[in-house]
């Protein structure tokens, strides 16, 4: 459900404003509790899902949004880029559960100043909304290897994948580039979970790769990991 709230007199210009988009209302409870005792921020608002995500960034003018991935109807990846476009000076910080390299790296690629796990202790929290603010980018130790090990690894040299992939399979390939799950693709493809799997299959053996995390790291080298 989407929650506005105006800063109150307390929340200064100076004070950095918060947006906690999450979809579970208990983990928004837990960092508004935390993060409203810190003197220089407030919470402008929350929102439940991507799509509200967007909206409230325009409306709000957040200067970090907290941002989770895996979410309803739209999801942190793909929201970035569109809360971005509608509040330019925000900073986005991923923090989720969520530590898979096919994830970081679509969501750095979608704007993301930050990645952060959500084991992260409160006060590196608050450090992290900090400095990040400041423009400094702000990634989980485990993330950050997972990053420089990806970007590090080769990638097969070979011609453009398109003359061997299907239509179909290009898009499931652009879709994994964008940090989507099967079954988030085969939501937004409108086909079975057993299918976007039988493509899966099919393009890490037409790209002679060994994952999906190396599917998804030749795409965005290829440029197909745009919508």
């Amino acid at each position: 459900m989407l929650n506005t709230t105006r800063p109150s007199e307390k929340s200064a210009a100076h004070q950095i404003k918060v947006l906690l988009v999450d979809d579970h209302a208990v983990v928004r409870q837990g960092l508004r509790t935390f993060l409203e005792l810190q003197d220089d921020m407030c919470i402008v608002g929350e929102a439940a899902n991507g799509v509200e995500a967007i909206e409230q960034a325009r409306q709000m003018q957040p200067d970090i949004v907290l941002l989770d991935l895996a979410m309803p109807k739209m999801g942190g990846v793909e929201a970035t880029p569109h809360i971005i476009a509608a509040c330019p000076q925000a900073r986005v910080i991923i923090l989720t559960s969520f530590g898979e390299d096919d994830q970081v790296i679509p969501a750095i690629r979608a704007g993301a100043q930050g990645y952060l796990l959500k084991d992260i202790p409160p006060h590196d929290l608050v450090k992290a909304v900090r400095e990040a603010h400041q423009g400094r980018a702000q990634l989980h130790p485990d993330v950050a290897q997972k990053l420089m090990s990806a970007i590090a690894a080769p990638t097969p040299a070979r011609p453009s994948p398109e003359p061997d992939l299907t239509e179909r399979e290009l898009e499931v390939l652009r879709l994994i580039a964008q940090g989507l799950n099967n079954q988030q693709i085969a939501q937004r493809l409108t086909i079975s979970e057993k299918t976007v799997k039988t493509h899966v299959s099919n393009i890490l053996g037409k790209l002679q790769v060994d994952d999906r995390t190396q599917a998804a790291i030749y795409a965005l080298k290829k440029g197909l990991g745009s919508a």
